[in-house]
């Protein structure tokens, strides 16, 4: 079976599903994606490997994983999202020490968190991608996903429950960048991960 390459369009917030998120991956050299529900504490963590700028002051569990595997000079060379059972995707962590590859067993969320850390592609199989795979005709890019994808997605994977909602974040248009510098870097002292995403997202639009 063919492998497809997939990279990470974004993560969105379910409004079906209280505390789920979906993980939407991108066909690199195709138009689908391939939406994958999450727990809020991968969500977090990929987020973060994601954005870069913010460093927890502890390692978080992907980042303690990423500290030992450097320790004893194991690298992940790549993940294979390898199965979809009623829903569920099932993925595969190759790992490579000392010229030696393994394979380990991953839930999707953890494989894709890892692979973030360690710069490793990931994959999946062309039988899968056919299943699941959904075409949303916006361009890809790092912008949040529109409503209709949102949508789409939630209809697909979370079901039609609208009574979950997420609660109202707070409107940090009207502090200062200076204000807002000192709150992020408070969020994360504190390891408010998810506030401290938000401060970022209003202090990049003011550049």
């Amino acid at each position: 079976m063919s492998l497809v390459k997939l990279s990470i369009k974004g993560i969105s917030y379910s409004q079906t599903q209280n505390g789920a998120y979906a993980l939407i991956l991108n066909e690199v050299d195709g138009e689908r994606k391939l939406p994958i529900v999450i727990g809020a504490f991968e969500a977090q963590s990929i987020a973060i490997a994601l954005e870069k700028e913010i460093t927890p002051p502890r390692p978080l569990t992907h980042d303690l994983f990423k500290n030992f595997a450097d320790r004893y000079e194991i690298v992940i060379k790549h993940v294979i999202i390898h199965k979809l059972v009623d829903g569920v995707f099932y993925s595969s962590i190759i790992c490579e020490r000392e010229k030696e590859e393994e394979i380990i067993d991953a839930r999707t969320s953890d494989a894709i968190a890892l692979a973030l850390r360690f710069n490793a592609p990931i994959f999946t199989y062309k039988n899968i991608l056919d299943k699941a795979g959904i075409y949303l005709k916006t361009p890809t890019s790092k912008k949040p996903l529109s409503k209709k994808e949102e949508e789409v997605i939630e209809n697909l994977i979370l079901g039609e429950d609208k009574e979950s909602k997420k609660p109202a974040g707070e409107d940090y248009t009207k502090f200062s960048l200076t204000e807002l510098n000192k709150m992020l870097d408070e969020a994360v002292k504190n390891e408010n991960y998810e506030k401290a995403a938000s401060i970022r997202d209003e202090i990049s639009k003011r550049k």
